[in-house]
């Protein structure tokens, strides 16, 4: 049983070995052969033709212009009510379709206007505490803000602040008046 083992041990010793040398590399590789470069054919000295070059043509490319004149004076340009205001629901800074649908008039504007820059103010209702009011109308100011920067607006034109409940649009103590007060208001800032 001894001697079985033993020879065993002898046995498996070989197979390793043989299989250690069977790993080892030769350190001759042998590359494939590279393959032969297809010829390029070369077309017929007939078929060959000069291509004429002719002057460029200059064309005046006229750009849409402005046809309307705005006023130079800041207060006189804001009281045309060129930009409307976007309206908000009831502690909610999150654009309603209908003013999506005018900040996207508004933008159209501004973008035939690129030297008009604008602040939005974030106006509130009074129904809250003046802080939560604050920053309700930061909010909103950021959001159209945001969505004007999204339709093309750069956003070094527009500046933002709030006004909370400071300076409402309408002074009544009902849901009408308070309507009027949730919005961002556009004042054009300069020319």
């Amino acid at each position: 049983m001894r001697n079985a083992s033993r020879v065993l041990v002898a046995l498996l010793v070989v197979v390793m070995a043989l299989s250690l040398g069977a790993c080892k590399s030769s350190g001759s590789k042998v590359q494939a052969p590279s393959p032969a470069p297809t010829p390029v054919p070369t077309p017929a000295p007939e078929a060959v033709s000069e291509e004429v070059v002719y002057e460029p043509v200059t064309e005046t490319i006229v750009s849409e212009q402005v046809t309307e004149e705005l006023p130079d004076d800041l207060v006189q340009l804001n009281a045309q009510g060129y930009l409307e205001d976007a309206f908000f629901d009831t502690d909610r800074y999150d654009l309603t379709p209908a003013a999506r649908e005018g900040l996207a008039k508004n933008a159209a504007w501004l973008q035939r206007h690129a030297t008009i820059s604008i602040l939005v103010e974030g106006h509130c209702d009074e129904r809250n505490t003046r802080e939560y009011n604050l920053a309700l109308g930061e909010r909103r100011s950021r959001a159209v803000q945001e969505y004007l920067v999204l339709l093309g607006i750069p956003a070094q034109r527009i500046q933002i602040i709030s006004y909370g409940e400071e300076s409402p649009f309408s002074y009544g103590n009902n849901e009408s008046a308070w309507q009027l007060n949730r919005r961002a208001h556009f004042v054009i800032v300069a020319r």
